[in-house]
């Protein structure tokens, strides 16, 4: 039996308002935190134990906490990832999702185990979240009941993680998109402040195009500064009064 016969339609129906949420977010171009919060917000309405929903996200300069539906789970991440050891860095490196209770995890994880009870949480489920291929992190969830997660639990994290996974790729792809399209408009002002640099020194000193574009780049060279604020600083000497 699917994980689609055995969950309360209610739930799915949850779970596919939630993904419609994010991508309204995705499409409103929002800053990948922001992202990444609406994620959390969602995962905490979409499983109905999650009392709390922490992301983390695995970097070149280690892992870090960039959203959280309360700020007294975060604590719980920072030891895990002072300690280099944890149930959302398994999670992260296994590519798998991990759920455990938090006295269970005792003697593997004993410093995610002492910051979980101080923060009164006894289960804890974390899933991956991998885009483009790439893991980003994890999504943790965190609850005060023992029993609260079940494998029906885990499969419809791993199916939301999965969409989630997808519209972040989409959303970093159009960033990316979006990134040279703005270096592209600043190098074509860029060549615009040039030519029209090009243009003054030719009339003002009789000289071809390229003269005119050589004495630019002696300019450049010999005060260390950019060609487009060496035009830029010639445009703006003549229109002085």
């Amino acid at each position: 039996m699917s994980i689609e016969d055995r969950v309360p339609a209610s739930q799915l129906d949850e779970a596919s308002e939630a993904l419609e949420e994010l991508a309204g977010v995705l499409a409103d171009e929002q800053s990948l935190d922001e992202v990444l919060q609406q994620l959390a917000e969602s995962a905490s309405r979409v499983i109905p134990d999650a009392e709390n929903v922490s992301v983390t996200v695995v970097g070149p300069d280690g892992a870090s906490t960039a959203a959280s539906t309360d700020r007294k789970v975060v604590s719980i991440d920072a030891e895990q990832y002072a300690a280099g050891q944890g149930p959302c860095l398994e999670a992260s490196r296994t590519q798998r999702p991990v759920r455990v209770t938090v006295e269970g995890a005792r003697a593997k994880w004993p410093e995610f185990t002492a910051a979980a009870q101080r923060a009164g949480v006894r289960a804890y489920l974390s899933a991956p979240l991998v885009v483009e291929g790439s893991v980003l992190g994890a999504l943790n969830l965190y609850s005060g009941v023992e029993s609260a997660f079940d494998p029906f639990d885990e499969a419809l994290l791993r199916l939301f993680t999965t969409a989630a996974s997808a519209s972040i790729t989409g959303f970093q792809r159009y960033e990316r998109s979006r990134s040279l399209v703005a270096h592209l408009e600043a190098a074509l002002g860029s060549r615009a402040e040039i030519d029209q640099a090009k243009g003054v020194l030719m009339a003002a000193h009789g000289i071809s195009a390229d003269e005119a574009f050589q004495r630019l780049v002696d300019e450049s060279q010999t005060h260390n500064t950019k060609l487009r604020v060496v035009a830029r600083n010639l445009l703006d000497s003549v229109r002085r009064p």
